[in-house]
């Protein structure tokens, strides 16, 4: 078994799209509409592992009452970069590009290394070995 997909809400479908696409080596599939329940989505597709993020935008979809991280449901992802150099090189990446780096690069108590950056909608990403 393995988790096909991971799904996320957002308010800025296309700006969500570049940042994945940018920063994560993701590819994109074609835009999905549908018209009868104003619901558009892109799946973002990471290598030939066929596991994939599905970004998913209808105007009546309302923000979580907590912070993001901080209230029942998915907390955060983690995508692995291949090494610990290249979590450091991406999380200083993104702090240049002036993105939210909410856990600098270190060793967990269960053995990652990993870095935490908000995505521009403010959901966890954990950026692991």
């Amino acid at each position: 078994m393995k988790l096909e997909h991971l799904a996320i809400w957002v308010d800025d479908l296309e700006l969500m799209r570049t940042f994945y696409m940018t920063y994560f080596e993701v590819t994109s599939g074609e835009k999905y509409t549908n018209p009868t329940k104003n619901f558009t989505a892109y799946f973002l597709q990471f290598g030939s592992e066929k596991s994939r993020i599905e970004l998913m935008h209808r105007p009546d979809i309302a923000d979580t009452p907590s912070p993001r991280g901080f209230s029942k449901g998915v907390t955060h992802f983690a995508i692995s970069v291949g090494g610990k150099q290249q979590v450091d090189e991406l999380t200083e990446r993104l702090r240049a590009d002036q993105y939210t780096i909410a856990s600098e690069p270190r060793t967990t108590g269960d053995g990652y290394y990993e870095s935490v950056v908000l995505d521009p909608e403010g959901n966890y990403v954990e950026i692991t070995a």
